[in-house]
C-alpha cells in the first residue's frame, strides 16, 4: 500500500528542507475512512516519500524501512473508521511511522545497512564527488550516533520543517521534551561534523 510500489524505495535528503505537506481535503479523508481505496492511496502518496525517509533514518536499512512502511499504513488502513480528526491527518500517520519503527528497534534482529543505502539516504552528489561522499557518510554517521528519540526529533524539526509544538503532537511528548532532545542532538552532531564549540559550551 506504498506509493512506490513496483519502484525504488525514495530516501529523502536530511540537508535538503522539504517543510510538512499541506494535509489534504476534508472530503479525500472522509472518503478513506469510508474504505475508498482510491483515496486512501490519495493520502500515501502525500506522506510517503516523508515517512519512508523517517523510517530508514530510525531503522538503518531498506528491508525494515520497506516492512516499517507497509505495517505503518496497513494499522492506518485498519484505523482509519476510528480517525476522529482531532490531530491532523499527517500527524496521525507520523505517529503511527515512529510507534511502529520504534517496536522494530526494540526488536533483537537489526539490519545493518549497505554502503549503497547509506549514500542514497542523503543528497545527490556535487560535482566534487569524493568530498561529496565522504561528507553524506559521515552525516549518517553522527545521526546514527543519536538515540532514537533524538534522531526522530532533530529529522522532523530540521528535515521537515514541522514546529517544534506539531512535532511535540507528533511524539505525544511536552513540547519542552522536544526542544531538549533536538538541543542534545545538535550537540552531538556538532561534535561529530567538527562544529567549532563556543566558550559556553566548552564549561
Amino acid at each position: 500500500m506504498t506509493g512506490n510500489q513496483g519502484g525504488e524505495a525514495t530516501v529523502i535528503d536530511l540537508a535538503g528542507w522539504r517543510g510538512p505537506a499541506v494535509d489534504p481535503p476534508a472530503t479525500v479523508v472522509r472518503a478513506a475512512r469510508r474504505g475508498d481505496h482510491r483515496a486512501f492511496t490519495r493520502l500515501v502518496d502525500l506522506y510517503d516519500d516523508r515517512l519512508r525517509a523517517l523510517a530508514f533514518h530510525l531503522l538503518g536499512s531498506r528491508e525494515a524501512m520497506d516492512e516499517a512502511l507497509q505495517e505503518t499504513y496497513l494499522n492506518a488502513y485498519r484505523g482509519l473508521p476510528q480517525f476522529r480528526g482531532e490531530a491532523g491527518v499527517g500527524t496521525w500517520l507520523y505517529r503511527i511511522a515512529y510507534t511502529t519503527c520504534l517496536q522494530r528497534l526494540r526488536r533483537p534482529e537489526r539490519l545493518e545497512p549497505t554502503d549503497e543505502e547509506r549514500l542514497e539516504a542523503l543528497a545527490p552528489p556535487s560535482s566534487d564527488l569524493a568530498d561529496d561522499v565522504a561528507l553524506r557518510d559521515e552525516v549518517l554517521q553522527a545521526l546514527g550516533a543519536l538515540t532514537p528519540a533524538q534522531r526522530v526529533a532533530v529529522l522532523l524539526i530540521h528535515r521537515d520543517g514541522f514546529s517544534y509544538a506539531h512535532a511535540a503532537e507528533i511524539l505525544d511528548v511536552p513540547v519542552g521534551t522536544v526542544a531538549s532532545r533536538v538541543a542534545a542532538a545538535r550537540t552531538t552532531l556538532g561534535d561529530r561534523l567538527g562544529r567549532p564549540r563556543s566558550a559556553k559550551e566548552d564549561r
